[in-house]
């Protein structure tokens, strides 16, 4: 015997419209972090990384259903509405199984989309919310990443402490080979 969603959410109005944002950010909220889970150990990618900022990006001061801004959709607006939502979970479904086969570079573009699809139920409750592209996040990430893998690069202006012993004993012959001449 099954337990009627009303009683599992008592805290949600199934009657309004609204409650698919609500449903839309706690989806995404929870693939963002089974996601975060799973890198975490590493360094993460790129890619990784502008999934995870894109996630963010579309999550931040999610409003609340009668939030400044949200407005109600027609029938039109809420069938598009439905078919994002139906095409998350789809997604979501493709997230679980690439999490069981340990896949993460799956995991990240599916990420990406399940993103897309929250973002596109955003807009629809919430058009003047200004929301960035993946394309958008992606290039600031990747200029990011650049810099910082520039950084932990030695041979890029940082030397190793061997380098400096080395380049400070050829000084030294240097100087040595100046006061002889």
């Amino acid at each position: 015997m099954s337990t009627p969603v009303e009683e599992l959410r008592p805290d949600m109005n199934f009657n309004n419209p609204r409650c698919v944002m609500k449903i839309a950010s706690e989806r995404l909220s929870i693939v963002r972090y089974v996601f975060l889970v799973q890198i975490e150990d590493g360094i993460a990618t790129a890619p990784q990384r502008a999934s995870l900022e894109y996630a963010d990006a579309v999550l931040i001061g999610w409003p609340e259903e009668d939030g400044e801004g949200v407005v109600d959709v027609d029938d039109e607006q809420f069938e598009t509405v439905r078919r994002h939502m139906e095409l998350m979970e789809e997604y979501i479904a493709k997230f679980t199984a690439f999490e069981r086969a340990g896949d993460v570079d799956d995991m990240t573009d599916t990420l990406i989309r399940i993103t897309e699809h929250v973002a596109e139920v955003r807009r629809l409750y919430q058009p003047d919310f200004p929301l960035p592209t993946f394309a958008e996040i992606r290039r600031v990430v990747q200029d990011e990443w650049d810099e910082d893998m520039g950084k932990i690069d030695p041979k890029d202006g940082s030397p190793t402490a061997e380098e400096i012993e080395r380049e400070r004993d050829d000084q030294d012959r240097e100087a040595q080979q100046g006061e002889r001449a």
